[in-house]
């Protein structure tokens, strides 16, 4: 359980990203075996207890994680090992020309503490 954080310094973000229809094992398996060096750049850009759920008749996934406030997710589009995970994913879901993953930001609307 994630003790109670600050909202000074911390945050909670939603999103939701697409699916390509018939990928939801190759997603789950690509994720059982994320590479290292993903998790510690997420984890170096202040990101922890992130979670991606499906919503399996639309495809859509939805993605909730806790950041810093004074993340480095910014960054992450720049760097090497985040451009070869994008690249590794780009063929199941929604994509950029750039194969960052196409992310609607979710806005609050309820929060019961």
């Amino acid at each position: 359980m994630i003790p109670a954080l600050d909202p000074a310094t911390h945050e909670k973000v939603a999103f939701t990203m697409r699916l390509h229809p018939g990928n939801a094992d190759e997603y789950r398996r690509r994720h059982d075996a994320i590479s290292p060096a993903v998790v510690k750049l997420l984890e170096d850009a202040g990101v922890f207890d992130y979670s991606i759920y499906l919503e399996p008749s639309t495809h859509t996934l939805f993605g909730v994680l806790w950041r810093r406030r004074d993340h480095g997710m910014d960054l992450l589009p720049d760097h090497p090992a985040m451009k070869r995970w994008w690249a590794y994913m780009a063929d199941i879901m929604e994509t950029n020309p750039s194969n960052e993953p196409v992310v609607t930001p979710l806005e609050p609307m309820f929060h019961l503490p």
